[in-house]
């Protein structure tokens, strides 16, 4: 587990789910800084891993883009 800067995530984890355990926002609250818990490129790997740590507070990011031809939901 390691403290970074969405930057540094960024570099290191491009196109992975990344688990971010007490993430620090920005006032638009996006993720600016947090404690690195587990990153994958398997957003179900994941998943399991936030359950298991159960962190209080977390942000579960994908860094990178989307494949062209990615459809994607928002809600």
């Amino acid at each position: 587990m390691q403290e970074m800067t969405i930057g540094e995530m960024e570099s290191a984890f491009d196109l992975e789910w990344v688990l971010v355990g007490d993430p620090i926002t920005d006032e638009g609250h996006n993720v600016v800084q947090g404690e690195v818990l587990h990153h994958s490129k398997d957003r179900d790997e994941g998943y399991r891993k936030g359950l298991e740590l159960r962190p209080k507070r977390l942000a579960f990011l994908y860094l990178g883009r989307p494949r062209p031809g990615t459809a994607i939901a928002l809600p």
